[in-house]
């Protein structure tokens, strides 16, 4: 018995009469054909929508369109790969109709409709919202770091300026003298030392020269960093394995864990995030209240407050800091407030009362304290290392004591944030295999993640809905 054999490479072959044939009934090329055709570029923001009645005939935005959503479903993101993919790969041959745009016109399509990916991702979930796949009680946001173009040895803060421009100096005096020296000595080796060493302080004279510059275009701008390939990109937290790169914010719905909002941006910590991410997915939804839970990295009382006043009910815990916490002291949660009495009841069981007053960030913050009980309390050494311990106080503290409480009744809600938000990411950098962007600048960075975004969108419902259902929530 013989192995299976294939057909001689120079055999005429009677092949299917149309390419249609190769491109299965169900295929998601299809439903890529069927959304982009029903999707209004021009409302979108896409250029050159209409064809111009004078010079040489350009590609349709709709069919780079569809190339692009179906590379970044099938983890083709690179324009010369989208290109090469137009000769061989018969989806895209049937998607495309035949066109072989080169790989030059397919990136130009990305930069100059950067603004335009996000639209299309945000007429994907509203087509989510349509087939009933958002539980729209519960949003989960959270952010990770993706790597930019920019090279961790390119990215230059004012600290790191700084040391170089000292090293630079020490480094100078020490050739200068060494080159005084040599002067004065006169030997057979004397004259080969001396050029090295000229040319070394040249060298260093002309780094020096640009790390002053950089330090200035950072004086001028008000920036902490300055990055010179992506000059957007900033040298993320330490404790990431990102070094340069971009901070991408999202906010998914609890239910089927798809993507309402998403966004990127420079900002190298979470603080601050969460209100602008989920407040644009809680109009999406068309929900007048939605529970929203994010880790302790967003922890702001301002974003919680801006949060509520939007109609969201926040869940954030309270990360525990300062020095007293640093110390192995008894951390601020361990003093529980008495509203009734304005006082603090320190672990040892007695009242600190108001005794001084500051501002801090334009807000009233009260300081409490019992001096006298500090003075005979047998555990005061756990507490401080000082005479007495100070509890301070905001103003407005109440809303954090309010999201404590709600997170006390519903304890398992940051267990769900975990699974809810995780998912996604670890789709995207793992499956998708995305951890870094091939683009340089905040702008086409986002694009890049509005279509990555829709990518992931897409494989999912189609997990879940199947195409059948895609498909006709189209046609509808």
């Amino acid at each position: 018995m013989s192995h299976i054999v294939g057909h001689d490479r120079s055999q005429t072959l009677l092949l299917p009469e149309s390419v249609d044939d190769y491109v299965g009934p169900e295929n998601p090329v299809r439903f890529i054909d069927a959304f982009v055709d029903g999707v209004d570029l021009t409302g979108a923001g896409f250029v050159r929508v209409m064809p111009q009645a004078t010079g040489r005939p350009g590609y349709a935005p709709k069919d780079l369109l569809k190339l692009y959503v179906y590379g970044y479903l099938n983890r083709v993101r690179s324009s010369r790969r989208l290109e090469a993919e137009t000769h061989r790969n018969i989806e895209v041959i049937w998607l495309l109709r035949h066109l072989k745009p080169d790989f030059k016109t397919i990136a130009d399509f990305r930069r100059d409709n950067r603004r335009a990916f996000r639209p299309i991702f945000r007429e994907f979930v509203l087509l989510c919202r349509q087939l009933d796949l958002f539980g729209r009680q519960l949003l989960a946001v959270d952010g990770t770091r993706i790597k930019a173009v920019n090279n961790k040895d390119r990215n230059f803060t004012r600290a790191s300026l700084a040391k170089f421009i000292e090293v630079a100096d020490a480094k100078l005096d020490d050739y200068l003298h060494r080159l005084d020296q040599g002067d004065v000595t006169e030997n057979g080796t004397a004259g080969s030392r001396v050029e090295n060493l000229a040319e070394k302080i040249a060298a260093i004279r002309k780094r020096r020269t640009r790390c002053q510059d950089m330090l200035a275009e950072l004086d001028r701008s008000g920036e902490d960093q300055i990055s010179l390939t992506d000059p957007d990109s900033r040298a993320m937290a330490a404790h990431t394995r990102v070094a340069v790169g971009y901070n991408v914010q999202v906010a998914v719905d609890a239910k089927h864990k798809l993507i309402v909002e998403q966004q990127v941006t420079n900002q190298v910590v979470d603080m601050g995030q969460m209100t602008q991410t989920a407040e644009p997915a809680q109009e999406v939804l068309g929900v007048e209240t939605i529970a929203v839970v994010a880790d302790k990295g967003y922890f702001k009382i301002e974003d919680i407050e801006a949060c509520k006043n939007a109609g969201m009910v926040p869940y954030v815990p309270r990360p525990q800091r300062g020095p007293s916490v640093k110390a192995g002291l008894f951390r601020k949660d361990e003093f529980s407030y008495d509203a009734a009495s304005d006082s603090f009841v320190c672990p040892a069981g007695q009242h600190l009362h108001p005794y001084s007053s500051s501002f801090l960030r334009g807000l009233s913050k009260i300081n409490y304290t019992n001096k006298l009980a500090c003075d005979d309390c047998a555990i005061r050494s756990r507490c401080t290392n000082g005479r007495f311990r100070t509890v301070s106080r905001l103003e407005n503290e109440a809303v954090l004591d309010r999201v404590q409480a709600r997170l006390a009744e519903r304890p398992d809600v940051l267990d769900r944030r975990r699974e809810t938000v995780e998912h996604p990411f670890g789709t995207i950098k793992q499956w998708m295999n995305q951890g870094a962007f091939l683009m340089c600048g905040l702008e086409q960075v986002r694009a890049e993640f509005s279509l990555t975004a829709l990518a992931y969108n897409l494989r999912r419902v189609l997990n879940i809905v199947g195409f059948a259902g895609l498909m006709a929530a189209v046609a509808a």
